[in-house]
């Protein structure tokens, strides 16, 4: 296990309002188990998160939307409770920009990456993406950005179908308007009834190229993470492939397996180097079926729910390798663990079931880790699993319904499959991405 400074804490930031984002359980967990005393920012007081024995304290977030130098009051209002400068880990692409922004007003109180300019919001504002790929000679679906309804659906018509529609800044996105970051639309007619609601997105719309990934035998959707120190070397981390998504084949990775692949390794250095960027980043990749050109889908500047796949044998993972840049600690030597595999147990508890250690079972290797079970803090995983069965009661009772705590919009989806508790393979209309 790599030695992280134990003196300095960590404070996690997450202003979105997603109970269920296990990663920030994987991050509140690799932390204290290295003995860091973890802080979370974030509204997790309904989610299993906080039942975690490696969690230090909660904190109350600013609110969605909230302007840059409200975060920072809520950022310093922690500061009294730290024993000195803490490591500050933004979890979502909201918490990302705004500490980004803030690097300055918060350095005193907390150790960040050094920024390179506006990156953050260049990488995570989808209209500029296309941009910095083309710079860095990494493949990007065309990307038009149209101006009126019309022209959307002759955008459409000009990119082929299925395509793509995604909003430019999906974390202004409003909760509970039924809007989502991405979606795959399958008419002209779609389009631009979509482009109509761009003021309620409060970003503009763009539609974008679908990559085909059907008969790919090498897998069709692939992410790469790592972290790229104070010296611009890429630590921690790796690439991998989905095995299944939610939903099928266009959202967050529910299994997930670390498989080698330099080509992409090397287009994601190359990215990060062109950008100057440090710090956390998650990349989603599509492989072209007809090209085998790896086109770069998302670039997010903070780790990715399932970063945890990419703990290797000496123990790092992207946010210790940050706990370590950060600290000014070395990063022990790379220990490789592919074919490791990662399994988010409420989209599939049936897989999950079958992958529980057991007495007598012999231990997969290289190991799996479960988003949230876990034999050294098993009560988040207990808290899930009583949400999660009152959430598929309420879709297998007809009638009328008790009231129960809401889940967040990236839960519900269309009627469940023939297994009505296995929701990874469900099909979605839209074919809608829900936001890792």
């Amino acid at each position: 296990m790599p030695s992280l400074d134990t003196r300095t804490p960590a404070v996690l930031l997450r202003i979105d309002r997603n109970p269920f984002h296990h990663g920030t359980l994987g991050a509140v967990r690799s932390l204290g188990r290295a003995g860091v005393e973890v802080h979370l920012v974030a509204d997790d007081h309904e989610s299993p998160v906080r039942h975690s024995r490696h969690l230090h304290r909660m904190h109350p977030p600013p609110p969605p939307g909230a302007p840059p130098a409200e975060v920072a009051r809520a950022l310093r209002r922690v500061a009294p409770d730290l024993s000195g400068p803490a490591v500050l880990i933004p979890m979502d692409d909201a918490g990302a920009l705004a500490v980004s922004a803030l690097h300055a007003e918060l350095c005193d109180v907390y150790l960040l990456p050094r920024p390179a300019g506006n990156t953050a919001e260049r990488v995570a504002d989808k209209a500029t993406l296309a941009q910095v790929c083309e710079q860095a000679g990494v493949a990007h679906p065309l990307t038009l950005a149209p101006e009126s309804a019309a022209e959307a659906a002759r955008a459409v018509r000009r990119l082929g179908l299925p395509a793509v529609a995604k909003w430019s800044r999906p974390w202004l996105l409003p909760q509970g308007a039924g809007l989502r970051s991405t979606t795959v639309i399958g008419s002209p007619r779609e389009a631009a009834a979509l482009f109509e609601r761009r003021d309620e997105a409060g970003s503009p719309l763009l539609l974008q190229a679908f990559v085909p990934g059907a008969g790919d035998a090498g897998g069709v959707d692939w992410f790469v993470q790592g972290c790229a120190g104070s010296d611009g070397v890429v630590r921690g981390g790796g690439t991998g492939r989905k095995h299944r998504s939610w939903p099928r084949s266009a959202g967050l990775t529910v299994s997930g397996e670390w498989t080698a692949n330099p080509e992409l390794w090397s287009a994601a250095a190359r990215l990060v180097a062109a950008l100057g960027y440090r710090g956390i980043f998650d990349l989603d990749f599509r492989r072209d079926a007809r090209t085998g050109d790896f086109h770069l889908i998302d670039f997010n500047p903070r780790p990715g729910a399932q970063f945890r796949l990419f703990a290797d044998g000496a123990g790092t993972d992207v946010v210790r390798a940050l706990h370590l840049d950060l600290t000014h600690r070395p990063a022990p030597a790379p220990r490789p663990l592919v074919g490791r595999t990662f399994l988010v147990e409420n989209y599939a508890p049936l897989s999950a079931l079958r992958a529980l250690p057991l007495p007598g079972r012999r231990a997969p290797s290289p190991p799996r880790e479960l988003a949230w079970h876990c034999g050294d803090d098993p009560a988040p995983g207990a808290a899930m699993r009583r949400m999660w069965c009152r959430h598929v009661l309420r879709r297998l009772v007809p009638g009328p319904r008790r009231a129960a705590p809401p889940l967040p919009a990236a839960l519900p989806g269309p009627a469940a499959p023939a297994d009505p508790t296995d929701l990874s393979g469900t099909t979605n209309r839209e074919r809608a991405v829900t936001d890792a």
